[in-house]
């Protein structure tokens, strides 16, 4: 019977579609403490910039040998402080992309121990508060998808800064690359699913 099968993969859909839920909201938060950070790499990227245009042994400052290898050493010891801070926030980034990806491990797991006893019935049957199982498995595929293509697009970025620290050019680019990779479709569908499961939550 797929009965019990059905069971069982809605009990998991729940624990999904909660943790789903509540990764969301650690995603967005910790995103959201990116943005001043990547403000401050982009004026560190600018600091450094003008240092490097500007010829200080021909100016009053020049009386002073030092000066300039000693400011660009605090600027890039900044910029290397908000990198660290920013791998923090990568860090909790993974660890919610993990958790999402994790919970669809589970799913897909308890499907495939059980794909013999469930017809092709027991996976489209759909109810007014109860999606198919194939609907959900569908749209937690593509919650996982989503987190897990931002962060490893977010990942690689930091990565080559890392890799290149002495890159002004792409310092200073770093924060508008941010920004592009933003997915506002994908961050919107994920909450249109959550908004599709909702009764379905309740039910438990």
């Amino acid at each position: 019977m797929s009965r019990p099968a059905v069971s069982a993969l809605h009990q998991a859909f729940r624990n999904s579609f909660a943790a789903l839920e509540s990764n969301q909201g650690l995603w967005q938060s910790e995103l959201a403490e990116c943005t001043p950070l990547l403000e401050s790499l982009g004026n560190l990227a600018e600091q450094m910039r003008a240092l490097s245009n500007v010829q200080i042994s021909s100016t009053p400052l020049g009386a002073f040998p030092e000066l300039e290898a000693r400011l660009r050493f605090k600027l890039q010891e900044a910029a290397d402080t908000v990198l660290q801070k920013l791998n923090e926030k990568m860090c909790r980034l993974q660890s919610a992309k993990d958790a999402i990806s994790n919970q669809l491990w589970c799913v897909l797991q308890l499907y495939e121990q059980n794909e013999t006893s469930l017809d092709l019935q027991a996976v489209t049957e759909r109810s007014a508060v109860t999606p198919s199982v194939a609907d959900m498995l569908e749209w937690l595929q593509d919650a996982e998808r989503h987190y897990r293509q931002q962060f490893l697009q977010r990942k690689v970025l930091l990565q080559m800064v890392t890799v290149r620290p002495d890159d002004l050019a792409l310092l200073e680019s770093v924060p508008g690359r941010w920004k592009s990779l933003e997915c506002p479709d994908g961050e919107q569908r994920v909450t249109e699913t959550l908004c599709r499961v909702s009764f379905f939550l309740d039910l438990q």
